[in-house]
C-alpha cells in the first residue's frame, strides 16, 4: 500500500532500539526523511547509519534527550518543520508505589506525559498551517488494563490519554491528527527488563515468568517490533487520515474487553 507520505518529515523519539526503532525503520521505508532520537550518542548514530543502509533515505540522527526542554529545541532546530512526530521514550522505573517519593512521581510524569505535551505544543499549530500532520504517541496497554508493577507508568501514560483526547478533536478540521498506539508484549529489551523484575518479585526464574506472560496472549506469542512499526507508518499514512482521537490496542488478543 502506498501511504501517500514520501518525501514528509518525521521526528521518532526513542529510536536507537525496540519500538521506536521499528517505526522509524517503516516511516523510512515509506519514504519519509527522518530525524531520530535518543540519549546516547553511539547508539543513536548505529541506528541512523542501519535506516541509511536499509532505506536510502536521509536520516538525521541527535542525541538529546527528548523530554527536556533543551532537547527538543535541538530536535526542532535539526528539524523545524516536521509533518510527523512520534512520541517515544523510555518509560519510569518499576516497583511499589509505596516506595516512590514526589521526584520519582514528577520524573514519571515529565517523561511519559509532559515531554509528549510540550512536543506536541512546539509543532502542532506549524501542522495546522501547513494543512498536514501526523503525531503518534506510544503509550502502553497498561492504559487499559493496569499492572501493578507500573503504577508510574500508568498513571503519567493516563494523563497523556486524557490530554490528547481533547486536543485532537479540536485540531482534527486542520488535516492533523493525534492518536495513541498501546503495545501489548512485544519481544524488546523493555519487555524482558520488565519479565526480569517481574520473575524477581514472583519468585520465579526469568524463563517461568516469560512463559506466564506469554500464556495469557490470545496468539500465544509476543509481537514483534517490525509489526508495530508498520502500524505506525499506516496510522500516519494519507489512507488512515480520518482516523484521530483514538487508542489503538495492540496485544496479540490479550486484553479480554469488548471495548
Amino acid at each position: 500500500m502506498d501511504l501517500g507520505i514520501a518525501g514528509r518529515k518525521a521526528i521518532v523519539g526513542g529510536a536507537s532500539a525496540g519500538l521506536g526503532k521499528a517505526c522509524a525503520l517503516s516511516l523510512a521505508r515509506a519514504g519519509v526523511e527522518l530525524t531520530i532520537v535518543a540519549r546516547t550518542q553511539a547508539n543513536i548514530e548505529a541506528a541512523a547509519a542501519e535506516i541509511r543502509s536499509a532505506t536510502g533515505v536521509r536520516v538525521t540522527p541527535v542525541a538529546v534527550d527528548i523530554n527536556s526542554d533543551e532537547g527538543r529545541a535541538e530536535i526542532l532546530t535539526a528539524c523545524p518543520e516536521p509533518d510527523i512526530v512520534v512520541n517515544n521514550s523510555g518509560g519510569p522505573p518499576t516497583g511499589n508505589f509505596r516506595d516512590w517519593d514526589r521526584k520519582a512521581w514528577a520524573d514519571a510524569l515529565n517523561g511519559s506525559m509532559l515531554g509528549a505535551v510540550f512536543m506536541i505544543k512546539d509543532v502542532v499549530d506549524g501542522m495546522i498551517a501547513r494543512k498536514f500532520g501526523r503525531i503518534v504517541n506510544i503509550t502502553s496497554h497498561s492504559v487499559k488494563a493496569p499492572i501493578p508493577i507500573l503504577g508510574l507508568s500508568n498513571s503519567a501514560r493516563l494523563g497523556l490519554t486524557g490530554f490528547v483526547a481533547g486536543v485532537a478533536r479540536e485540531v482534527a478540521k486542520h488535516n492533523v491528527t493525534i492518536n495513541n498506539l498501546l503495545p501489548g508484549e512485544f519481544d524488546t529489551e523493555r519487555h524482558r527488563s520488565n519479565t526480569r523484575a517481574m520473575a524477581k518479585l514472583q519468585n520465579k526464574t526469568y524463563e517461568e515468568a516469560r512463559a506466564a506472560r506469554m500464556s495469557q496472549i490470545a496468539a500465544g506469542r509476543f509481537g514483534t517490533p517490525e509489526e508495530f512499526g508498520e502500524i505506525c507508518a499506516f496510522i500516519c499514512g494519507l489512507p488512515a487520515a480520518y482516523i484521530t482521537g483514538q487508542n489503538l490496542l495492540i496485544d496479540g488478543g490479550k486484553y479480554p474487553g469488548t471495548f
